[in-house]
């Protein structure tokens, strides 16, 4: 039989909507660095990185409507 268990730690308390804005910002650098890049490049990643700017929007918005953004513990200051 193993040794006692350790308990587990608590979790991690995230602002979601921060972590998905940074990403869409990383995602405007990529399309910036796309676009000067012009012609060298296959019109692929052009939209890749747009489509890396539109669908997290529609993620927050999903979270919005389940109540998931906005919402704090009840020891959140």
């Amino acid at each position: 039989m193993p040794g006692p268990l350790k308990q587990a730690p608590p979790p991690l308390r995230v602002d979601t909507a921060r972590v998905v804005l940074a990403g869409i910002g990383l995602w405007v650098v990529a399309l910036v660095v796309v676009l000067l890049l012009g012609d060298r490049l296959d019109r692929t990643w052009t939209w890749t990185c747009v489509a890396g700017i539109g669908l997290p929007f529609l993620g927050l918005a999903i979270m919005r409507w389940q109540g998931q953004l906005g919402r704090r513990g009840p020891d959140a200051g």
